[in-house]
């Protein structure tokens, strides 16, 4: 049992990984239940404040993850449409075959939310969708980075009871 625990626990350390990417994935949420896996274990022992510090790190950043995008429109003059066309245009990046689609479509789709909400102000448009991209790229790097800080915390543990695992 801890043999699975242990791969369906790295399994969610590299989906979460992909998830901080990729909008439809919680990737920091799915990076913690990978955690909560290896304590599962009975290799190594559950320590609640490992999991209740790296809980509360992942519902920060979850929070995080749908307030920067909003602020980032708004704070460069954009309105939900933005923000709707942000989101669209990152789903529709994702599936096309364009490098860097996910970052492009967002960009795009936010300039089009824009314009559907105010056709005649190209320089609003454009400025609210660069604000938009700059609040996807930071709650994408910091989604990111709490994803990495999740696995090397992981690889750490796996490490120390190395032994009682394998």
């Amino acid at each position: 049992m801890d043999t699975l625990f242990l791969i369906l626990g790295i399994a969610c350390m590299l989906i979460g990984l992909l998830g901080s990417f990729i909008p439809v994935l919680p990737g920091p949420s799915i990076s913690w239940v990978g955690l909560l896996l290896l304590y599962l274990t009975n290799a190594v022992p559950t320590n609640y404040w490992i999991l209740g510090i790296s809980l509360l790190l992942t519902i920060i950043i979850t929070v995080l993850d749908y307030l920067i995008p909003a602020k980032g429109t708004k704070y460069f003059g954009g309105s939900s449409y933005g923000i709707w066309g942000t989101n669209i245009g990152l789903l529709i990046g994702l599936f096309s075959p364009i490098p860097f689609g996910f970052i492009i479509g967002a960009f795009v789709g936010a300039l089009i939310g824009e314009l559907v909400y105010d056709s005649k102000n190209h320089n609003r448009a454009l400025k609210a969708a660069t604000g938009s991209l700059i609040g996807f790229l930071a709650s994408t790097f910091m989604q990111f980075l709490v994803a990495v800080l999740f696995m090397g915390l992981f690889i750490a543990i796996v490490w120390q009871y190395r032994a009682s695992l394998f």
